[in-house]
């Protein structure tokens, strides 16, 4: 797998553990003494992103923070999708041109 996937894959992977994490966020958001989970993210040494749950450390809703951060990962998730999109399409040309 190369570099470019490598990286695309794991911010596709980010983004999408941050649209179910606030999904369900969204839906306890009623739920008595609810602790809210959260996706800490970090960098990757090799290029990439890791992302883990946590759990907020005091009971309480941020609906406005979910709702935010489930429209920026959604974003973030078309951009990696894109990204991949495009070596795919490079890959391709190079392969016709190699032919």
């Amino acid at each position: 797998m190369s570099p470019i996937s490598s990286t695309a894959l794991s911010g596709l992977n980010a983004a999408s553990l941050q649209l179910q994490s606030s999904a369900h966020n969204i839906a306890n958001t009623q739920t008595p003494g609810f602790r809210r989970q959260q996706v800490v993210q970090s960098a990757e040494p090799a290029g990439g992103v890791r992302a883990e749950l946590t759990q907020a450390a005091a009971p309480g809703e941020a609906l406005a923070e979910d709702i935010v951060n489930q429209m920026q990962a959604s974003t973030l998730y078309r951009a990696n999708l894109q990204t991949l999109r495009v070596e795919r399409d490079m890959l391709g040309s190079l392969l016709d041109v190699q032919a």
